[in-house]
């Protein structure tokens, strides 16, 4: 018995000790610029620049596939940042891609909801809570405002709210910039 144990304990560590060896030696590296280029985009994997999520976005920039303004949420401080990391001209938000919002989070009248679960099929952040025939809820700290999880619900029960603004969001708005958002709507 103690034998089959030292055998086996032999045999994991070797086994160790060979992954740990693969893991180094076969490491695949990420390319650093797709990685600063998604540092800097908003996280709310919401598809609207035309890829999946804001990783392929980010590598799709990184090797000259995608333009640096199909962001909507990122908005045109994205568009800014991305042209200063790869040292290109700053252009406009593209409108194919959608329009620049108010930072939203979705909210689920809970009294309709009928626990389909499609709205939780569609969260790319997991941020909607529910169960089968149960009702769902929205953790609003996870929620991006993705808006994805709206057009799913069979009921419409589910509503985009803006954000109320709190310290942590707040921005310094520069007299330049505020006359810009005047003449803007």
């Amino acid at each position: 018995m103690l034998a089959a144990i030292v055998a086996l304990g032999a045999l994991a560590a070797a086994f160790g000790l060979i992954l740990g060896y693969a893991a180094i030696r076969f490491k695949v590296e990420g390319d650093p610029l797709a990685e600063k280029i998604n540092a800097i985009l908003p996280q709310t994997q919401c598809g609207q620049c035309g890829y999946p999520g804001c990783r392929p976005y980010a590598e799709a920039i990184a090797k000259g596939e995608a333009d640096i303004n199909q962001c909507p949420p990122g908005g045109e401080a994205g568009v800014v940042k991305l042209a200063d990391l790869l040292g290109r001209d700053p252009k406009p938000l593209s409108a194919e891609h959608g329009q620049v919002k108010p930072k939203m989070v979705a909210v689920i009248e809970e009294s309709i909801c009928i626990g389909c679960t499609l709205c939780i099929q569609a969260c790319p952040v997991d941020a909607i809570l529910g169960a089968a025939k149960q009702m769902h809820t929205v953790i609003a700290k996870e929620c991006t405002g993705c808006e994805l999880c709206v057009a799913p619900c069979p009921v419409n029960c589910i509503e985009m709210v803006p954000l109320k603004p709190n310290i942590a969001q707040w921005t310094w708005i520069f007299p330049d910039e505020q006359s810009a958002k005047g003449a803007h709507g």
